[in-house]
């Protein structure tokens, strides 16, 4: 049997009774390699282990008189086959056990929060975040600053940082259906460039063709004197909801 030049190595999908992971192994091992390698992935000993190589819905048996010899490249291995892996040895070990079985600890909420070297306990030292007594007052003056950006809005408006992006203010305020507190801005878009028509989760909002409507934060309408733009403007992809 003539050997195999080296070459570059092949992803497989290497399953067992003990789960499955993706591996490199390269068409010049010899099936003695290969196996010694998959002792540590499987648990199953060299002697024990049997191999099938399954792609496009096909399955072929690796094994050969002299597995010292034989390459595994003299098999039909393509990317991402998956190389199944079995025992013939009912008493041969798994490898590492899922750790879905592995019991786990899990300290129970008062004894963390009573312990003095904690994120937590720095947290409540420094009065960060809920433990910050200004904290309520933070928050409204968020939502504050939200509503003056809305109270200042008109009717013709880009999205920012865009210059192109461009419509018409339609609705403004709350919508509970969106994650986040405070405002939003509903805009009829000049441009089927938008990813509703003027509902969210079934409740309507404003009214325009399906595309045209889009919510965003105050922060994101710049209002002026913006006229509709021709067809050889160019229009820009940005995030909304």
């Amino acid at each position: 049997m003539t050997g195999l030049a080296p070459t570059k190595d092949v992803p497989v999908l290497v399953t067992s009774s003990v789960g499955s992971s993706e591996r490199r192994i390269n068409p010049s091992w010899t099936i003695a390699h290969l196996k010694n390698k998959l002792e540590s992935v499987t648990g199953i000993p060299p002697l024990a282990q049997s191999l099938a190589l399954r792609s496009s819905g096909k399955e072929a048996i690796i094994s050969s008189e002299d597995e010292h010899v034989a390459q595994i490249g003299l098999w039909p291995l393509t990317a991402y086959a998956e190389l199944h892996v079995t025992s013939s040895d009912s008493s041969a070990p798994s490898a590492v056990p899922p750790l879905s079985s592995v019991p786990k600890y899990e300290m129970p909420s008062e004894t963390y929060s009573s312990l003095p070297d904690t994120v937590l306990a720095y947290k409540r030292t420094h009065q960060i975040g809920r433990f910050n007594p200004h904290a309520p007052d933070l928050k409204q003056q968020k939502l504050a600053e939200l509503w003056k950006e809305v109270d200042q809005r008109s009717s013709r408006c880009i999205l920012a940082p865009s210059t192109t992006r461009r419509g018409s203010v339609s609705y403004v305020g709350l919508v509970p259906e969106l994650p986040g507190v405070g405002p939003w801005v509903g805009v009829r878009l000049d441009e089927p460039a938008g990813k509703n028509d003027g509902t969210v989760s079934g409740k309507r909002y404003f009214n325009c063709e399906p595309h045209y409507g889009v919510f965003v934060r105050p922060d994101r309408v710049e209002v002026g004197d913006w006229k509709e733009l021709g067809l050889d403007d160019d229009d820009d992809d940005l995030e909304e909801i």
